[in-house]
Formats: C-alpha cells, sequence, structure tokens
C-alpha cells in the first residue's frame, strides 16, 4: 500500500527502464525527417483543428510537441474520441485509402505540428530506405495502439479501464523522456468517458477509487493534474479488477481435466 507522503512528492522520478533509449529514438527519427523532408512547421494552440472529416487527403502530419486527439464522427453527428497523440506520433493515415480524411484532428494544447506532402514522402523514401522503415513503423504502431485500446474497452472493467487509460499515458510521456510521476489530463472526464465507452460519472468513481486505494492522488482542487507515485501500481490495480472473474475460470480448469 502506498502512503499518503509519497503521493505528496513532486520531484521527478526516474524514467522506466528503456524509456531514455526510446526518447533518444523519437528523437532520432524526427531530425532523420526534418533533415530529408523540410515539412512545414506549424504551431498549434488548444482547440485547434489540423484537419477535419472529408477533407481532401493531401498531408500527413508529425506532432513534434504538444498533444493531440482524433474524434471520429459517423453519419447521424455521433463523435467519439478514436485516439490520443502525443510526440512523435503521425497523423493523417486514415485519409491515404480513400483520398479524403476520415477523422478530425485536433489540438488538446499548445504545440508544433510538422506537415509533409504525401507524394513528397514517397519520393523520399525511395531515395532514402530508412524513411520508408520510419513510415512502416509509424503505421505499424498505429495499428498495435488501435488494437490494445479496442481489448482494454471490450474486456475490462470500467475501474480498469480508467487505470490502463492512466498506465498508457504516463507509459507514451516516459517513451518520450517526459515525467510522468505528475501528468495533466488535456481531457475532460466526459471525453474520457467517450473514449473508454463509460459514462462520465463511471470515470469519476473510477478516479475516486484509485485515489482511495492510493494508487493516484490530485494535485489542485481541478483534479486534472494526476500525481502516478508509481505506474506499475497501475497496471498492479487492473490485475486485481480481473481478479474475481479469474478465479472461477481457474477453479473450473482443474475440475474439467478430471
Amino acid at each position: 500500500m502506498l502512503n499518503t507522503a509519497t503521493l505528496t512528492k513532486t520531484a521527478p522520478v526516474l524514467p522506466p527502464i528503456g524509456s531514455e533509449c526510446a526518447g533518444r529514438q523519437t528523437a532520432d527519427t524526427l531530425k532523420l525527417l526534418c533533415e530529408k523532408l523540410k515539412p512545414q512547421r506549424r504551431v498549434v494552440h488548444t482547440g485547434d483543428v489540423i484537419y477535419q472529416a472529408g477533407e481532401r487527403f493531401g498531408n500527413l502530419y508529425i506532432l513534434n510537441s504538444g498533444f493531440f486527439k482524433i474524434v471520429n464522427l459517423s453519419a447521424d453527428g455521433r463523435e467519439q474520441v478514436a485516439g490520443l497523440k502525443f510526440r512523435g506520433d503521425w497523423l493523417g493515415f486514415d485519409g491515404i485509402a480513400g483520398s479524403r480524411y476520415s477523422c478530425d484532428a485536433v489540438a488538446m494544447d499548445t504545440g508544433e505540428i510538422w506537415a509533409v506532402s504525401y507524394d513528397a514522402l514517397l519520393a523520399a523514401c525511395a531515395a532514402h530506405p530508412a524513411l520508408l522503415q520510419v513510415l512502416h513503423t509509424a503505421m505499424s504502431l498505429e495499428i498495435s495502439h488501435d488494437r490494445d485500446s479496442l481489448m482494454s474497452v471490450c474486456t475490462l472493467p470500467a475501474d480498469a479501464r480508467v487505470a490502463e487509460f492512466l498506465r498508457h499515458w504516463a507509459e507514451s510521456l516516459a517513451e518520450r523522456g517526459m515525467r510522468t510521476d505528475e501528468i495533466t489530463l488535456r481531457m475532460t472526464r466526459a471525453e474520457i468517458g467517450n473514449y473508454l465507452g463509460m459514462t462520465l460519472e463511471s470515470v469519476s468513481r473510477a478516479l475516486s477509487r484509485l485515489a482511495r486505494d492510493k494508487v493516484i492522488g490530485f494535485a489542485t482542487k481541478g483534479r486534472r493534474d494526476v500525481q502516478i507515485p508509481d505506474v506499475g501500481a497501475l497496471a498492479a490495480f487492473v490485475q486485481r479488477c480481473l481478479a474475481p472473474a479469474l478465479a472461477p475460470a481457474m477453479v473450473r480448469a482443474p475440475a474439467m481435466l478430471q
């Protein structure tokens, strides 16, 4: 059990093993893209829309700083937060197949994006195989993350979904060399619920339970700054939430072998 003193600690903690290497890899990738493609740089602010669903596809975007959300729109006007993007992530892959973007990309804070012409990128990849590897890696990572997100929403109980959401956010920051002991949620609780397939009230209850269990803490009354003294504790919380469901299966298994 974590004590309260730990939760009030504000000094940066050491990043997880391997995160420093991942941070350098992100920086090296951005450097390569900058050198070979000379992207157009643009500073964005909270609420700025980079592209909208239905807009003609022409560019891919690389996030150099800041945070973005990808919003999916249905034909009848329903909206869903379908993805979160961090430094080094790419935006716009959804527009390649149909030549039009199928989602909105919206900034969640001040940041910088790099715009790259898709045609120019393909030409550069032919001349520089390292760029092609970067492109394929980015696509593969997006597919893997989308699959993991679907697994979380479809198989985890509500409290565990929120814990897994916070764990992913913290680990994404760690991979980019950023502090993880205190994070600022760039989404409202309603947006988090929309992303996780939960109601606002369910998100609030889950955050309260995590705080009661001393897995997280809140730094301000606004409860947007979340203290995470141990990212591993979030993963352990998820496993505890799953334990009641796993126990009956473990009991039945030996019986089936008799």
